[in-house]
């Protein structure tokens, strides 16, 4: 791959609200440290809550991550067509298939963070964490 070439990766989930969320601040982070600018970013649900889960705003904060007022969004599968890689969070995200898009589809198969304990929300964190890292490190 030349420098010149964009690799496009998004987050799903249904809610857009928890993990993807997570995973997409994440990968802000990674992309910012690395100078990976050739990589752009979508984190998206297929049903988007009115907001981001406050126990996952927490305990991204207490990391340094300040995702409190981010939006969940809608992301459909023609947004996806054009995407290198569409990473489900483990949820029924059953919409979006991977028929819509030329790139690779894998499902990280995470817990809803939604309703957990915050011991539980930190360790869907920091798995979610650890898969971003690795996926940077495959890309790089």
């Amino acid at each position: 791959m030349s420098s010149t070439d964009t690799t496009k990766i998004a987050f799903v989930c249904v809610q857009n609200a928890g993990r993807s969320q997570m995973a997409f601040a994440f990968a802000e982070r990674e992309r910012d440290r690395r100078n990976a600018d050739h990589l752009d970013l979508l984190t998206g649900g297929t049903n988007p809550a009115a907001h981001v889960h406050e126990a996952v705003a927490q305990v991204m904060a207490e990391i340094g991550l300040d995702i409190a007022d981010r939006e969940p969004r809608e992301v459909t599968p023609d947004n996806l067509s054009t995407f290198d890689y569409v990473i489900t969070m483990g949820c029924s995200a059953d919409d979006v298939c991977p028929f819509g898009w030329g790139g690779e589809s894998r499902d990280w198969a995470l817990d809803d963070p939604h309703g957990k304990s915050p011991e539980e929300v930190r360790e869907i964190r920091d798995d979610i964490e650890r898969l971003v890292v690795e996926l940077f490190d495959e890309l790089a």
